[in-house]
């Protein structure tokens, strides 16, 4: 999810879509959420672990 976020910012950033530009913001930081969560040992979705 972090990944995706990066690659639809560098894409919206290059063709000038900013929906692109604000849907990366948004997965890119509901990612590392869910990374933070994850190791720190709280059920994210009913997963032990979010990688």
């Amino acid at each position: 999810m972090i990944i995706l976020g990066v690659i639809l910012l560098v894409v919206g950033y290059l063709l000038g879509i900013p929906v692109l530009w604000t849907l990366g913001i948004i997965l890119a930081v509901v990612g590392v959420l869910l990374l933070i969560l994850g190791s720190a040992g709280h059920t994210v979705g009913w997963r032990r672990h979010y990688w």
